[in-house]
């Protein structure tokens, strides 16, 4: 393969058979090269290359700068999520995370600094596995690098991959005001009935999942297709009133801080929920 363009000593890019653009990484292995001049494959221990060109451009501007060494951290930590998560995670992972991480190994290497995540632990409640994933990672940089970032950057390396869950741009970036909402209609919720809740019980757990697309509905302006349960609402009114009375502080509260409406169908699903977690005080 000809060098089509040179990033660093140990990165350039090439093109394949298919006439797409690929990195090609290795130690030395664009050293003393130019433009035009083959590369001894058998130095290259990397080829690289992402479906998206927008973020293949990025990644590429963003490998000038970065070590090899971080890149192939990154990467360990981005397969290791795929497999944890089992879910599909955006290209842009590679872009976000590598920059992410490379400052925060800097920035502890030369400064003995790590920053504070106020949300770290409501995180770690609400999103375990992507937390998981956050606390691999800072496992995974200490035996590579012996820096130690600690559960507030596990946290935001978990928002990296929250975030990453979305293919639609308006959805991601997200995780951060998902989180924040869920800790404040939960908090609402325990304050109305003075009670804690049993964190490990699948209503519990119901509760949490219906609250994180309630809260990325209001951030995107988004509501239920349909408003047609008033008749059943009027039930649940009766047969759940303290649960509905709830409800109907967290409309309060939703549409004095957010501007957001909930309808009769997000009041029916909030009260729904908000009874089981309560039904037994």
């Amino acid at each position: 393969m000809r060098i089509k363009r040179v990033l660093n000593n140990n990165t350039c890019i090439s093109t394949n058979r298919e006439g797409v653009d690929v990195l090609l990484m290795g130690p030395g292995i664009a050293f003393g090269k130019k433009q035009g001049q083959s590369i001894d494959m058998a130095k290259v221990e990397k080829t690289f290359f992402l479906k998206d060109p927008t973020t293949m451009s990025k990644f590429t501007e963003l490998v000038i700068d970065v070590p090899l060494a971080e890149i192939e951290v990154a990467e360990r930590i981005i397969n290791y999520a795929k497999i944890k998560l089992g879910r599909q995670i955006n290209e842009m992972i590679y872009v976000n995370l590598t920059d992410h991480l490379s400052m925060a190994i800097k920035r502890k290497q030369q400064e003995g600094i790590n920053l504070s995540n106020p949300l770290k632990w409501d995180i770690a409640r609400f999103y375990p596995d992507e937390f998981a994933v956050g606390k691999k990672a800072v496992a995974v940089i200490q035996d590579a690098f012996n820096v130690d970032l600690g559960d507030d950057e596990a946290a935001f390396i978990a928002v990296h991959f929250i975030n990453a869950e979305s293919d639609s741009p308006r959805e991601q970036n997200l995780a951060v005001g998902i989180t924040t909402i869920i800790k404040e209609v939960e908090d609402l919720v325990k304050d109305y009935f003075h009670t804690e809740f049993d964190e490990q019980s699948l209503n519990y757990y119901r509760f949490i999942t219906h609250l994180k697309f309630f809260a990325q509905r209001i951030l995107l302006g988004k509501h239920y297709d349909d408003d047609e349960d008033e008749e059943l609402l009027t039930v649940l009114k009766s047969r759940y009133s303290k649960s509905y009375a709830c409800t109907l502080k967290i409309q309060s509260f939703i549409m004095d801080k957010y501007h957001f409406e909930i309808n009769n169908s997000e009041l029916l699903y909030l009260t729904v929920h908000i009874n089981r977690l309560v039904r037994n005080l």
